[in-house]
């Protein structure tokens, strides 16, 4: 054995005498790096619930769970992540992936507890030390593991958008769709919002996997016109969307689209396979809208044989005859119309109840009834002289156009109005040649309007006038003109907390001169076929009729739905009710 190695052990000794390098008080004097990566921390607020951080941790270290005193509302889903300090690795995927960017890490990394529970937590709640720790692990704004931004949507500019009634989105590309559909979180908060609860996040992923008949079952689970609201949906679940709070919201309504564009009509049978033995009782539908159509097929395929009362020439409603061609070709509507008739439902055509048929005949012929005749009443303008014969429609000019006949509106128009039904108005009349004003009583921002038809109409050059209210129509010099005396408003705040209100300045008053003009504030429902003794037991609200939970009015036969029973009135929530009428009027008659 080398010398060297029989005195090493000596040598020892020398450090007996120094200092040691050892700390004596560890937890005081070594306290995390300012980006440390320690215990989580959340913002209760500002989180939504959603559920990646628990989709992207490896080690299952989170769960969702329920906190008190937090509820589920649109957009929410009431859970907030436990984390279990057992399993987390530190790793920060979850806070890297947090959509809302409520999810960050102190910097403090010491425990000390007897009671093992106690290190499966949910940030926020309780009192922890690191609670208000500036210190620790935030995700870099510049840093996204997410695509924040939707593939552009191929759209004809404005300027060819007005020369004609061509539909103007062109719908995705099959490289463009499967982009979108993998910014998809798969975290199901639009299922919620959904009022027809669409099972998105799985039909999502048929079109991230191109597959497009199971995506198609998807839709007709819960939603037997999906050509059609894949154009015309007023996507609410895109408002929600988890991926919107950082970038753009996924492009859900445009997916839908997709899906049913590349399934031919032909196919449809072939793929959903609906199959139903008949039960031998008989549905009455009047009105064959979104809300009849709905019905229609969910009941058929219930065993039901259901025949549809419509007042028009063609089904479809204001779907036919409120939207014009350029949001929703006809051919698509058709599409969705032909399949639910495929199945066995007939319409009665060109027959408007209580006309040509007494409502007291339907009800005596059929087990069950469901009525959803849609706004169809165009309100006044409530303004001396609004019965003026240039003052047309908007419900009008828009039928007058789905049936090839020229409404008449003239080469200068002013639209009244700040609802869908208004921008329709307005565009049509712009592809009609017509230079277009549009007066709104309140601002941009509180019309009822989707956005992207304020935003499309304000690009096909329509003048917007807000804080404006109409006072008096007067004849104008020329017969086939007509005048409108409109004033300034201001905006009052209202002192119960709601939307401000306008104000008439009457010191601000301007006249005007137009070829015509188009009102478009509104409708109401026609309950004119409810005479007799059923008028008095259908309850009405605010000019809705009222319903349980399974559509079903105060006559137990009788169910209803779509905008004359619903507040949002939409395409979207007609399907929806159509969809639980259906579900009613089965329990109704098999107990």
């Amino acid at each position: 054995m080398p010398l060297k190695d029989l005195i090493a052990p000596f040598y020892v000794w020398k450090r007996a005498f120094e200092k040691p390098y050892t700390s004596t008080k560890p937890i005081e004097e070594r306290p995390g790096a300012a980006s440390y990566r320690g215990f989580h921390t959340n913002d209760l607020e500002l989180c939504i619930g959603c559920g990646t951080c628990e989709t992207i941790c490896q080690n299952e270290a989170i769960d969702m769970v329920p906190v008190p005193g937090i509820k589920t509302k649109p957009g929410d889903s009431g859970l907030r992540p436990m984390i279990d300090n057992g399993r987390c690795c530190w790793c920060a995927l979850c806070v890297d992936i947090c959509t809302t960017g409520s999810l960050a890490m102190s910097n403090q990394y010491i425990w000390v507890s007897t009671d093992s529970d106690s290190f499966r937590f949910i940030p926020g709640t309780g009192e922890k030390p690191w609670d208000n720790s500036e210190l620790g692990y935030r995700r870099d704004p510049e840093y996204q593991l997410l695509r924040l931004e939707r593939p552009d949507m191929e759209m004809l500019e404005p300027e060819q958008g007005v020369q004609s009634f061509m539909e103007i989105v062109k719908g995705y590309s099959a490289e463009q769709a499967r982009k979108e559909a993998d910014r998809c979180v798969d975290c199901g908060i639009c299922i919620a919002t959904c009022p027809a609860h669409m099972d998105i996040p799985e039909y999502i992923k048929a079109v991230r996997d191109g597959d497009f008949e199971t995506g198609l079952r998807l839709l007709y689970r819960t939603n037997p016109l999906p050509a059609t609201c894949g154009r015309i949906c007023t996507h609410r679940c895109e408002e929600v969307c988890a991926v919107g709070h950082m970038g753009d919201p996924l492009a859900i309504r445009w997916l839908k689209r997709y899906i049913c564009d590349q399934v031919p009509a032909a196919e449809y049978a072939d793929i959903l396979r609906d199959e139903f033995p008949a039960n031998g009782r008989k549905v009455a539908i009047v009105g064959a809208g979104p809300g009849g159509l709905s019905a229609a097929y969910y009941l058929t395929k219930l065993g039901y044989a259901v025949a549809l009362y419509e007042a028009h020439e063609k089904a479809g409603g204001m779907l036919r005859y409120g939207v014009p061609s350029y949001r929703l070709p006809y051919a698509q509507l058709d599409k969705d119309i032909d399949y639910i008739l495929s199945l066995g439902a007939t319409i009665h055509y060109n027959t408007r109840i209580g006309r040509e048929v007494a409502f007291s005949e339907v009800m005596e012929e059929y087990d069950a009834v469901f009525f959803s005749t849609g706004l169809t009443e165009p309100y006044g303008l409530g303004v001396e002289g609004e019965n003026h014969p240039r003052v047309l429609s908007g419900l009008q000019v828009l039928e007058d156009v789905t049936h090839d006949r020229d409404p008449g509106v003239g080469m200068r128009v002013a639209v009244i109005g700040g609802g869908n039904v208004a921008m329709d108005a307005a565009r049509v009349s712009r592809r009609l040649g017509a230079e277009v004003t549009l007066l709104y009583r309140r601002r941009i921002e509180d019309m009822p309007a989707d956005p992207e038809e304020i935003h499309e109409a304000q690009g096909e050059q329509v003048r917007f006038v807000t804080q404006a209210i109409p006072v008096r129509v007067e004849d104008a010099p020329a017969p086939e003109q007509v005048t409108i005396q409109w004033g300034e408003a201001e905006m009052v705040p209202d002192e119960r907390g709601g939307r401000p209100r306008p104000v008439l300045l009457e010191d601000r008053m301007h006249t005007e001169t137009y070829d015509s003009i188009i009102s478009a504030i509104g409708q109401g429902g026609d309950y004119e076929f409810l005479s007799g003794e059923y008028a008095d037991r259908v309850e009405m609200k605010r000019g809705k009729v009222v319903c349980n939970a399974h559509r079903q009015t105060g006559i137990p036969k009788l169910f209803v739905g779509g905008d004359i029973a619903n507040t949002t009135a939409d395409a979207i929530s007609a399907i929806a009710d159509g969809h639980q009428a259906a579900v009613g009027i089965d329990r109704f008659l098999t107990g």
